[in-house]
This record gives C-alpha cells, structure tokens and sequence, in this order.
C-alpha cells in the first residue's frame, strides 16, 4: 500500500485535503479535511525546499492577497502565517523562488510583484514595487503565470498576446524587461512549460498548442509549429478554452515524455466531460520537426483547469490529479497507462464539487 496526500486549492473559502491509496490494484481518495484560507485560494504552492511551507494567493477585487500557512503532518493548513497584498486585482497564479522570494501575477490589472520572505520563507517583505506590463493604447494586460529560465522570468500574458521576459537587477527591487516572445495575435497564451531549449505555449483563446525556441534574451523566435488541443468529436456548441499545461520528465518507468493539456469547455457540455490532451514533440531540430496528438481522454468534469502529477520519488507520477470549476465532478485521480500515451480514471471524490489547483505531498 501506497498513500499521498493533495491539497486542493478553489474558488471558495478553503482548501481541502485528499488522501489518496493505491492498495494492489483498486485506489481510493478519500477527503481528510478543509482548512480556512479567505476567498478564492485558486492557486497554491510549496515552498522550494520547505515542504511543510504553502503559498495561497486570494484571486479577488479591487485588491487581492498572498498568505503563507504551515502545512502540519495530517495535511490541514494553520491559521495564516502572514498575508501580503498584491496591489492589484485577482492574482491568478504564484511561485515561490529558490532565492527566497515569491512572483504573484495579478490578471485583472495587468501586474505583478515580486515579494521577499523572510523567516525561512514564512513572512513577507512588504517593500516589493508594482510590475507593470507596457501594452498598446485597447490593449489589457491578463499576466497568467510566472516560470523561471535562466537569469529571466517568463510570465505569459493572455490579453497581450506575449511572453514577457524581466531580469531583476541586481542589489535592487526593481527589473529590466528584455525582449518579449510575441505569440499570434488573439491566440491568449496563458501557460508555458520548458524542456530543454524549448518553449512549450498554451494559448487559452485560440486553444493551441505551439512549440519553439527560446531565443537570447536581446533576440525573439517565432513558433515552429502550432496545432489545436480541442477534441473533433465534441457536441454541437462546445466552446473550448484550453488552461494547463504539463510535461513530466522522462524516468524509468515512463522513459517517453509526453505533452498533458487541459480543455475546458466554455459552451455545450459533453456528457463525457471534457477532456485531457496528450500530445509528443517528434523529430526536434530537423525539418518535419512537431507536435502530434496522440489521444484525448474524458474526464467526467466539466472545466477542467487544474491537474498536477504526483512527485517522481516516490512513484507518484504514476498518476494526475484533475478538477473542474464547473459541476459537481468532484476531483479524480486518472493514471497513466500505456506508457503514458493514455490515462484512465482510477478514484473519485465527489463531496467538494470544484476545484482548481493542487499540490502533492
């Protein structure tokens, strides 16, 4: 028998905790708790190297907020640590840094901070400026995720149709942004995910899928290719809007990486639920170099937003955790099989209907 425990974070006022066991082959999820976190906890995440550390922005307006919680051994959080605000409106996403701070991106304002901790990481330094994003006179500013290459910050902005890159400088709090990585106008980039010398881009508005180099940071690159992540065979009426991108490193037991991309259908549900795509990068730096598709798995849920797979040390990555923001499709397991080209479901929870991001323990 093997167990982990999730914390699932949502559009409510808590986050819940999961226990999740595989016992020979049948697996449960069971809910172990819920512990209070102000409105809208939509996402979370741990500490780099402390793990018994969680990070929680409050997605709401005029100003949101980012809290810190200790996570006790049972996996229910303590009252809040410390709370910051973001200086602008819904934070939709944070990260925590290995030199100690933390990059939370406000959707609504078009803006960011950059926050120092102090205490191990458990309190803020409130001194951390406002980062705007420059746009053309129409234009907003939707910054959706904040990933760390190099010296940069890549942070993905839907409603400016870019990647922007910003370096902080040095014995300072402010940043220099270099050149940004334009993305097709309408496409809505909202996350990325890196493998190597590669930028993978998932465009919430056009619901595509785009490989390409990362160029030096004074330089730009243009997309290699680009294909679409919405099933062929949905009902009359769907509207799909893709939202999560992840790409598990290869490891013994699934030693081909394969690209896992959430839909979310925005229109005439699918009695199937929406689905999760599954896709593998073939023939890098030749020619005929792509993306082809390799399955698209139903879910049972509806808006599927959040997923995230278990941690590699412990075998965890075995299986993907999901939710949606719509319905009462609860939060499923599924488990890679096939060596990763498919995934089935394998435990169900129901007693909180939506969800919206996790962190494995």
């Amino acid at each position: 028998m093997v167990s982990w425990k999730i914390i699932a974070g949502g559009y409510d006022l808590f986050v819940a905790t999961y226990l999740f066991t595989v016992t020979g082959r049948s697996s449960n999820l069971r809910l172990l708790s819920t512990s209070p976190t102000g409105l809208n906890a939509s996402w979370i995440t741990q500490h780099p190297t402390n793990k018994h550390l969680l990070y929680a922005v409050n997605e709401m307006a005029p100003l949101g907020a980012l809290q810190s919680f200790k996570i006790a051994p049972d996996g229910s959080l303590s009252d809040p640590l410390d709370t910051v605000s973001t200086l602008g409106a819904d934070p939709a996403h944070v990260v925590a840094l290995p030199n100690g701070k933390v990059v939370v991106m406000n959707y609504s304002t078009g803006d960011g901070r950059i926050i120092k901790t102090t205490h191990g990481g458990t309190k803020f330094n409130d001194s951390g400026p406002l980062i705007k994003f420059q746009v053309p006179p129409g234009t907003l500013s939707h910054p959706h995720q904040t990933v760390q290459y190099g010296g940069a910050l890549l942070i993905p902005d839907l409603g400016a149709d870019t990647i922007w890159r910003v370096q902080e400088e040095r014995d300072s709090d402010t940043v220099a942004f270099k050149e940004s990585i334009p993305q097709p106008k309408g496409s809505g980039p909202r996350h990325i995910s890196i493998v190597g010398d590669r930028l993978f881009t998932l465009h919430e508005l056009s619901s595509t899928l785009s490989v390409q180099s990362i160029p030096a940071l004074n330089a730009t690159s243009s997309a290699i290719t680009r294909v679409s992540v919405a099933p062929e065979d949905a009902p009359a009426g769907a509207k799909w809007s893709a939202a999560e991108i992840l790409i598990p490193p290869p490891t013994k037991r699934f030693p081909k990486s394969y690209i896992y991309v959430s839909n979310r259908n925005l229109g005439v549900p699918d009695p199937r639920g929406d689905t999760i795509a599954i896709f593998e990068h073939i023939n890098k730096g030749k020619a005929d170099e792509g993306l082809v598709l390799v399955n698209q798995v139903h879910t049972g849920l509806e808006q599927v937003r959040g997923m995230e797979f278990g941690p590699v040390e412990t075998g965890g990555d075995a299986y993907l955790v999901a939710s949606g923001v719509r319905g009462k499709g609860g939060v499923v397991v599924l488990k890679r099989i096939d060596g990763g080209r498919s995934l089935k479901v394998v435990a169900k929870n129901l007693e909180v209907p939506t969800r919206t991001t996790f962190v494995w323990m």
